[in-house]
């Protein structure tokens, strides 16, 4: 089994260390690790070191040892997906499988169909706990390079994004729209990409203007529809394959 990913600060410079807090809690109260164990730290910002575990002590501290500091080159090309706000907790299932997936940055997009507002306290709240998700969900599968979680955008700012990217893609459903499929859609090597995934009632008739003036292709994934809250995985598990980042 790969080994359990654990996130500190910054990673430390020495032969051993000392993982406290409430990673340390969870390494020793919940996974229970034992001397002899491997472990991985990161900073979940690509750089992380392989260690092995020393000692459990008390409930909340692990000691390791600690091998080499790495760092994973950044991944190119860099995918963005440009989410509009899902009601409930869908928004948490779309950052957590986005993360699980290998996306690079999720952006919130209060869409003008957007049921969900995301204003004042809830908004500052929701924002966080989708933080938190990609926090956890990139320690789960693994990563050691986590999805940053951008504050809340307009469509005005987010036809911003969609400008300086190197291929910007808004996934429509319409199959009477003129739309393109993303599965044949020219990629670029490097760059960024920006995919743009809109609400349940769809992305506007202004919006999709604003986007294509700003740049950005339409495209459809394929023959069904799938929810806000899917589509961004999808789509992004697509281009990781045809980008090879999934090779």
């Amino acid at each position: 089994m790969t080994a359990p990913v654990f996130v500190v600060e910054q990673l430390p410079v020495g032969p051993e260390f000392v993982l406290e807090g409430p990673e340390g809690r969870h390494a020793v109260s919940v996974k229970r690790l034992n001397p002899g164990e491997d472990v991985v730290l990161t900073d979940g910002r690509g750089h992380w070191a392989e260690a092995v575990v020393r000692a459990a002590e008390g409930k909340d501290r692990l000691v390791v040892g600690l091998g080499e500091l790495r760092e994973e080159p950044a991944p190119a090309p860099f995918i963005t997906v440009l989410q509009a706000l899902p009601k409930g907790d869908r928004g948490e299932l779309a950052v957590e499988t986005m993360t699980e997936t290998g996306v690079d940055a999720i952006v919130p997009w209060q869409a003008s169909r957007c049921i969900t507002q995301w204003k004042g306290d809830r908004g500052l709240k929701s924002l966080a706990k989708w933080r938190n998700t990609a926090r956890e969900a990139g320690k789960q599968s693994r990563r050691v390079r986590f999805p940053e979680v951008a504050d809340a955008m307009t469509t005005k700012q987010a036809a911003r994004l969609l400008a300086t990217a190197d291929l910007a893609v808004v996934l429509h459903e319409d199959r009477d729209h003129d739309s393109e499929p993303l599965a044949t859609v020219p990629l670029p090597e490097a760059g960024t990409i920006v995919l743009v995934v809109g609400p349940e009632g769809g992305v506007s008739p202004d919006e999709l203007a604003t986007f294509a003036a700003a740049g950005a292709r339409t495209c459809r994934l394929g023959p069904t529809v799938l929810r806000t809250s899917t589509a961004g995985t999808a789509a992004t598990a697509l281009l990781l394959g045809r980008t090879g980042r999934w090779s």
